[in-house]
């Protein structure tokens, strides 16, 4: 499976990347979540409790299923003021 992985607002900069393409085997995205601060380093910005994500451009949980060709968004929870 392969997916294209996009990152934004902190989390592009922490990273110092917008997309990327990720392949293995991810039933859900919480299993690309995973698989990401698996690397290390800088990805442990995504072990954030409230972060936010998307498939295919609309928003869902990290429970979401996924399929070869999704696109993934990851997001740092919005805080209003």
């Amino acid at each position: 499976m392969s997916i294209k992985v996009m990152y934004f607002a902190r989390y592009r900069e922490v990273l110092g990347v917008d997309v990327e393409r990720l392949a293995g085997e991810f039933a859900t995205l919480a299993d690309v979540r995973d698989a990401l601060v698996a690397k290390g380093g800088q990805y442990q910005v995504l072990s954030e409790q409230n972060l936010m994500c998307a498939r295919n451009e609309e928003l869902c949980k990290l429970d979401e299923p996924l399929e070869d060709g999704d696109e993934v968004a990851f997001f740092p929870p919005v805080t209003g003021g």
